[in-house]
């Protein structure tokens, strides 16, 4: 990565039709749209096609091979002589792998910690072990999809109608899935489905957790339980359907059981603690050109301002860091983080040889259509996310993250399967950019949806929770973007519904990670 931090995201001039992002790119950014045969005096250009906002376009002669680059960073090669004035997409713009050196903990600064006492703060719910939640549910997991019906009629019974008695509990939710038998064990898919489901039994914003199973599954409760140290209790109950009694007998005591718990989990009370308590899982879907101009380095920018008060970040979406993985490797803390990402990296490459995939330089029709040509450019933006802190540790999927700070979780790319895993490792907050319009929630933790563009904001006000367009407007910078968004994670944090919630999204997007074969 050649361009500095400071050069990625300090955009120099967002009045003009036309946004260069670094002195040595050889493309520009539409700000707006722009038309065949259009003059832009800003760089003497004539512009040689149609070209739609966020789309790159030639700022100079581009030879056959030449390295194409945004932000100073190489995200492809010209498949053909460009022009000036040239619309750059996946026409004209070869996907090639190439060689990029680590510089392990290179680009590594020291944090400028703001003092304890001075930390910011939210309005916490405190569990008696002393970990802290954002909201306060009930839980019930499926240890099998055959359970899966009975566990989402334990969640229905709790209507609105009897959850207005118990005001401090968020709801009872479902997290079923379409795994637990059928698979083969041992094997790294069982173990990675078992951190999973651990990882959201005892996650502090689940007052209370019910595990419903069949009985006859591969994923057998009690070997669940000691395979990852967890134990019955007042807040963990668990029934199997076979030795129950069958489907009705099962949903009567599951109800019995949720009455019981209701008024226990209604006793919590919010107080003030530390922003150190966050962990924030960092989300990117539905990506345009704008991404890596606004919502993905405010995003960042905001991180900076949680780690410096202690909280954590975790980035993932593995394949989404491809292409630019030394800008994560120049910020590892030690080499063996370092080593630790390129070898999640390597891994990924083996797994998805052969198909046509996002390592293999394929986005999807919408990154495409908002003017990312290919993984490097989408990486480009998704990386921003992070920031600027050191990079603490790499983590594999759903396993619990026991650092502050800057941190790496390894997940696919597919946004409900990455933050499942987050929110598994001890994520308490999810904030999601997204430049086409991505729907989203991930419950038991809030989700806040960052916009890219105001076009976009404007006609999805009812999903959006803040607009970074404004940066691309030239109404606010990065960094007054990244406050606001860090003041929004307090508030949220604090018990404030985000648009998602309203809506009543993340019944539906517990997906665990499945890596292996189905028998």
């Amino acid at each position: 990565m050649e361009g500095t931090t400071t050069d990625r995201v300090s955009v120099k001039d967002f009045s003009q039709p036309l946004i260069r992002l670094h002195r040595k790119d050889n493309v520009v950014i539409a700000r707006v749209p722009l038309s065949l045969g259009q003059r832009v005096a800003q760089y003497g250009l004539t512009l040689r096609a149609q070209v739609a906002a966020g789309h790159k376009i030639a700022a100079a002669a581009i030879a056959k091979g030449a390295a194409i680059r945004k932000y100073d960073t190489v995200i492809g090669f010209a498949a053909r002589d460009i022009e000036p004035g040239e619309h750059v997409h996946t026409h004209n713009l070869r996907f090639e792998e190439f060689e990029r050196a680590p510089d392990f903990c290179a680009d590594v600064r020291p944090v400028d910690f703001v003092p304890v006492e001075s930390q910011a703060t939210f309005m916490g719910i405190v569990r008696r072990d002393g970990r802290v939640a954002t909201r306060n549910y009930i839980g019930v997991l499926s240890s099998v999809n055959r359970s899966a019906t009975a566990c989402r009629r334990l969640a229905d019974w709790v209507t609105p109608e009897r959850l207005a008695a118990f005001a401090h509990v968020d709801g009872v939710v479902a997290f079923t899935h379409n795994t637990g038998c059928g698979m083969s064990t041992p094997s790294l898919n069982f173990d990675v489905f078992r951190r999973t489901l651990a990882g959201y039994a005892r996650h502090p914003n689940l007052a209370a957790v019910l595990i419903v199973g069949l009985g006859c599954e591969r994923n057998q409760i009690g070997e669940l339980l000691s395979s990852q140290g967890l134990a019955r209790g007042p807040k963990l109950a668990t029934f199997n359907m076979q030795d129950s009694g069958g489907t009705r007998e099962t949903i009567a005591a599951g109800v019995a059981a949720i009455q019981e718990l209701l008024p226990e989990a209604n006793s919590v009370k919010r107080e003030p603690v530390s922003a150190r308590h966050l962990s924030i899982g960092l989300q990117c879907g539905g990506s345009d050109g704008f991404s890596s101009i606004s919502a993905n380095p405010a995003l960042g920018a905001a991180m900076d301002i949680l780690v410096r008060h202690g909280g954590t970040a975790i980035l993932s979406e593995t394949p989404e860091i491809y292409g630019v993985e030394d800008m994560l490797t120049r910020r590892a803390a030690t080499p063996e983080v370092g080593r630790k990402l390129l070898e999640r990296i390597a891994w990924w490459k083996e797994y998805s040889s052969g198909q046509s995939g996002q390592m293999n330089g394929v986005v999807v029709a919408g990154n495409q259509a908002g003017g990312i040509a290919n993984i490097f450019e989408k990486s480009l933006g998704s990386a921003m996310k992070g920031g600027t802190t050191p990079l603490n540790a790499v983590y594999e999927y759903a396993e619990p993250i026991d650092k502050t700070g800057f941190v790496f979780m390894d997940s696919p790319g597919f946004d409900p399967c990455s933050a499942t895993g987050q929110i598994a490792s001890g994520a308490n907050v999810i904030c999601f950019t997204t430049g086409r319009g991505s729907m989203f929630g991930a419950k038991p933790v809030p989700s806040i949806k960052l916009a890219s563009n105001t076009p976009m904001y404007a006609r999805l006000k009812g999903d959006m929770d803040i607009n970074c367009g404004v940066v691309v407007d030239g109404e606010a910078s990065v960094e007054q973007l990244g406050e606001q968004i860090f003041q929004e994670i307090l508030r949220v944090a604090s018990g404030h519904k985000t648009k998602s919630e309203e809506l009543g999204l993340g019944d539906n997007e517990f997906v665990p990670w499945q890596l292996g074969i189905v028998t």
